[in-house]
């Protein structure tokens, strides 16, 4: 039997495995994937989202911030870490099912997980059972929660409304991005159907709650130098009716526009969404079904987040409504597979923003985030503004009456450097109840709500809770004892003693 067993090879995964392996515990960790790193290992730069350093500590500041802004060598460097540790990782397999006993979980079952040569991971129905593990105390360090949902430790998934919590900025938002473009097939006939990328409003009011959450998308670069540079093909279903709403769109568009579709934002020598677009290089609307979907789902909108950017290059390539200057300028573009050299330039993780959200013994909302409360129980500090990705595309009248498309959702409160002061996350924030799981912790999809999980979510701050995690798990072990009953006193002078910044007054 292992001590602890930590679930997703993340960023926060791996720093957890190491901590635990340091506070003398016997470590195993598993990853679906065959990539150490995550989302660090898949465009972010370890740093990059990180505007207060002064209020990061332990691991994360003394080895993650070191190792380079090349993924690839980023990636690289956590496999190296791990190995060298001797931690057993488990790669190519995923959570199945669990077996508890009372309150704790005994045992994984685990699945077939190998993902394609583009990074898509294995559909559930092409997945086999292999495996199984046995631990004491758990970490589900993964994106999408599914080790805390397989023990059947209640979560929460879309957008709470203004009055679940108190918070003014909660539920669904005003429009953005609107464009006097019509949204119907036929335009002006609205029994022709919706555009395909616009979807049908719900009709909920400003501040409702919806099953919604943010976009998705890849973090890719791009070249044309043909050494480095990876043919983007278009898909084989490919139709450039598809993209009639782009075709629309490139109307109102001068060239700097046009680059907002594609490639998009450069962000820090990746590619990211351009939320000030209407249509940018990834989907909207679909990341709703992956948040609490099978892997099946998952399977399918991984691969229609890939489809969906190749089909847009084609059409921006060859499409005679796009002007011929960017047609040739998009055309010469290519992926740059020396950045992802094992996926033919494909990052190996969708940034999957936002999924599961443990209903935990605290709940982090705004308030915390603007620095209203100051919970006793720090573990770590957060750092930045409320960041969210506009949830959908849908048609929209504006204050004349006039008829357009708009987005919805998006905003970005305080910036990347939110109110200048980090707040603190507390550890009951990353512990279920105790009636619900005495012996798992949640450092990643932990207790929050979207709005406070948006500024929550960066990678230095999942790595910070990740170490403080497993000093909480490996002070369980010793005493015997459920996670929720560890003397926060003791797990504060430990995580302190480790480096850890864990009290709020830093400022940037």
């Amino acid at each position: 039997m292992i001590d602890i067993c930590v679930y997703g090879g993340t960023p926060a995964g791996c720093v957890a495995a190491m901590t635990a392996h340091q506070e003398g515990a016997s470590v195993i960790l598993i990853e679906p994937g065959r990539w150490l790193g995550g989302m660090l290992s898949a465009g972010i730069k370890p740093a990059q989202d990180c505007p207060v350093p002064a209020a990061v500590g332990g691991l994360t500041r003394d080895v993650v911030f070191g190792f380079g802004d090349n993924p690839y060598d980023v990636m690289r460097a956590f496999h190296d870490w791990i190995a060298k540790a001797g931690i057993e990782v488990i790669f190519e397999r995923r959570v199945r099912s669990v077996t508890r006993e009372g309150n704790r979980i005994t045992d994984l079952h685990l699945e077939t997980s190998s993902p394609d040569q583009w990074g898509v991971p294995l559909p559930a129905a092409e997945s086999v059972p292999d495996g199984e593990v046995r631990a004491r105390v758990f970490i589900d360090a993964s994106y999408e929660g599914d080790l805390m949902a397989k023990a059947g430790v209640p979560y929460r998934t879309g957008r709470e409304s203004r009055d679940a919590f108190g918070e003014e900025v909660a539920g669904v938002c005003p429009v953005t991005n609107w464009t006097p473009i019509d949204p119907y097939v036929v335009p002006g006939d609205s029994t022709s159907g919706l555009l395909p990328l616009v979807e049908r409003d719900h009709g909920l009011p400003v501040g409702a709650a919806d099953d919604y959450t943010q976009a998705y998308n890849y973090r890719f670069y791009v070249t044309t130098d043909a050494e480095r540079r990876a043919e983007l093909t278009a898909p084989d279903d490919y139709s450039p009716d598809d993209y009639e709403l782009v075709r629309r769109y490139v109307e109102h568009l001068d060239l700097e526009g046009l680059r907002g579709i594609f490639p998009g934002w450069l962000n820090s020598g990746e590619y990211n969404y351009q939320r000030a677009s209407l249509v940018t290089n990834a989907p909207l609307g679909v990341s709703r079904e992956y948040q609490d979907g099978d892997w099946d789902d998952r399977s399918r909108i991984w691969r229609h987040h890939l489809d969906y950017l190749r089909g847009l290059h084609h059409f921006l390539s060859t499409d005679p409504a796009v002007p011929a200057e960017f047609r040739a300028e998009t055309a010469a573009y290519g992926l740059d597979a020396s950045v992802f050299p094992d996926t033919d330039g494909w990052p190996p993780q969708l940034y999957v923003r936002v999924s599961r959200r443990l209903e935990g013994r605290y709940t982090i909302t705004h308030a915390d985030v603007i620095n209203q409360t100051d919970p006793t129980d720090s573990i770590g500090l957060a750092l930045f503004g409320v960041d969210i990705y506009p949830v959908r595309r849908i048609p929209h009248r504006n204050a004349s009456g006039q008829l357009g498309v708009a987005t919805e959702g998006d905003m970005f409160i305080g910036g990347h450097l939110g109110t200048g002061r980090p707040y603190p996350v507390p550890y009951r924030a990353i512990t279920p109840k105790q009636e619900d799981c005495g012996n798992l912790l949640v450092p990643v999809c932990l207790s929050a709500t979207h709005v406070g999980y948006a500024a929550t979510r960066m990678e230095p701050v999942f790595c910070v809770l990740a170490e403080s995690a497993a000093v909480a798990a490996v002070q369980s072990l010793r005493s015997q004892i459920d996670v929720q009953e560890v003397d926060g006193a003791e797990l504060q002078q430990r995580t302190v003693e480790r480096g850890q910044v864990i009290r709020a007054g830093c400022t940037a």
